[in-house]
């Protein structure tokens, strides 16, 4: 009897799966162009943020200085040292980066969304890096 149940189980399910593994052509082609939604927690934002200043700190020295930035971020060194001390410090950074993110965060839930993201990009605010930005090298 539980064979059978299986069996029967097993058929119905063969039947609903539309008899074949191909995907429509239109559909091919939605797929190639599909971009996941895109949600960053403050909490895991803050962990990228610590990466990325690790990486980008090219000498090891606990600080950035202007030419150690990427090319997009130099014009911005004077905002981000805000002691003015010539160079930014992790704690610099990690102020900067974080009101960046509390920019972005339209509704203060703790989270970016791609919604998020969209509506400041066309504010043109600064995007917020991902963890496929970060600089190659130098991890530690």
């Amino acid at each position: 009897m539980r064979m059978a149940m299986m069996a029967a189980g097993a058929m119905a399910l063969a039947a609903c799966s539309g008899g074949g593994s191909e995907v429509p052509e239109a559909n091919e082609e939605v797929l190639a162009n599909y971009v996941p939604p895109f949600v960053m927690s403050r909490l895991d934002f803050g962990g990228v943020v610590e990466r990325r200043f690790r990486r980008l700190d090219v000498n090891a020295d606990d600080k950035l200085t202007r030419n150690e930035l990427p090319k997009r971020l130099q014009g911005r060194f004077e905002e981000i040292d805000r002691d003015r001390n010539g160079s930014i410090s992790n704690d610099e950074w990690s102020a900067w980066m974080l009101a960046r993110f509390d920019a972005q965060d339209a509704n203060h839930d703790g989270n970016v969304t791609s919604d998020e993201r969209e509506r400041a990009r066309e504010l043109q605010e600064t995007d917020l890096p991902t963890p496929a930005d970060e600089p190659a090298g130098n991890a530690k």
